[in-house]
């Protein structure tokens, strides 16, 4: 069985005192938390993260990355500086930065290579437009978005990835994908992985990101091919985050 992973994405909230107790909250609480659990936090606040969270069952990463190594690339920041912060994951394709930022399918493939080479662990995320969905293209959003990655990297490249869906109408919205809308989209994912290599489509950890809460976290966790989720607003409030982690055990 595929262990669930939670991870929260801070995106562009948070100071450091707000952090320092916010992280103090989760160590205490994580105890019991079975699953796998990580926070990926605005580059300012990596030493900090590192510096409370090391040596606990925590994990850490960037919410983006460059697809540069080095160079003449002022305001980027590589994957090998994220190593150095004890980064393990960092995001790629996320809705906002696809939308707000105009990053590319190719771009962002490049930057799951980049996240690689350098022993980070992509958590890439997939998405569709509420006119998109409304339009009936989910699956060839989807499908789209993650053969760009698949086209470059190889199959192989997702044997140290994760995959997120999240429904860019469900962001920050309040409005969640029933969990049998999210579970279909979440198949779908795994039957096209499945369709080039069998075994590490079983093995794939998809996760779902769209205004999960306490509230629907256990029912989302429970679909066959929902393997935890990446948690927006959530997980800036230590009782709640911790309640989700608590739903994937």
């Amino acid at each position: 069985m595929r262990k669930k992973l939670v991870a929260g994405n801070w995106k562009m909230h948070g100071s450091l005192r707000q952090n320092a107790a916010l992280l103090e909250q989760l160590k205490f609480g994580i105890a019991e938390v079975q699953c796998d659990v990580a926070v990926c936090v605005p580059y300012p606040f990596l030493a900090q993260v590192q510096s409370v969270l090391a040596g606990t069952q925590l994990l850490w990463g960037a919410q983006s990355v460059s697809e540069h190594e080095s160079g003449a690339f002022t305001g980027e920041v590589s994957a090998a500086m994220l190593r150095e912060f004890g980064c393990c994951y960092a995001l790629v394709g996320h809705s906002e930065r696809r939308s707000l930022f105009g990053e590319s399918d190719a771009l962002v493939a490049a930057k799951f290579v980049a996240a690689q080479k350098a022993g980070l662990v992509p958590i890439l995320c997939l998405g569709e437009s509420l006119v998109e969905r409304e339009a009936g293209q989910t699956k060839a959003v989807v499908s789209r978005q993650l053969r760009a990655v698949i086209d470059v990297a190889g199959i192989c490249g997702l044997m140290s990835a994760v995959v997120a869906y999240e429904p860019v109408w469900a962001i920050g919205t309040g409005v969640t994908a029933s969990p049998a809308q999210a579970q279909e989209v979440h198949a779908a994912i795994r039957a096209q992985v499945g369709g080039l290599d069998g075994e590490l489509a079983t093995g794939l950890r998809i996760l779902y990101g769209g205004s999960v809460k306490p509230q629907n976290a256990a029912e989302l966790f429970k679909q066959a091919d929902i393997d935890g989720g990446l948690i927006g607003g959530a997980a800036l409030v230590a009782e709640d985050f911790l309640a989700i982690c608590l739903a994937a055990n």
